[in-house]
């Protein structure tokens, strides 16, 4: 895993709400989703190479739903 850096950030109330309640939603941590969010926008911008998937993580797509 990569070395993690801590730093501060100051942002305005509203924002800050939005994202913690946007956070609650996806069942994440505050730190978490801010994390997601700088990671999509960097990949949406092209500023860093998309995510490859983990051998171990099984796309939601791939798991057979039908009954035994």
């Amino acid at each position: 895993m990569a070395e993690r850096k801590s730093f501060l950030l100051r942002v305005d109330r509203e924002l800050l709400d939005a994202v913690q309640r946007w956070a609650n939603d996806d069942l994440r941590s505050l730190n978490g989703q801010i994390e997601f969010l700088l990671r999509r926008a960097l990949r949406d911008a092209k500023r860093i190479a998309p995510q490859q998937p983990s051998p171990h993580h099984t796309p939601v797509d791939d798991i057979d739903h039908e009954s035994p």
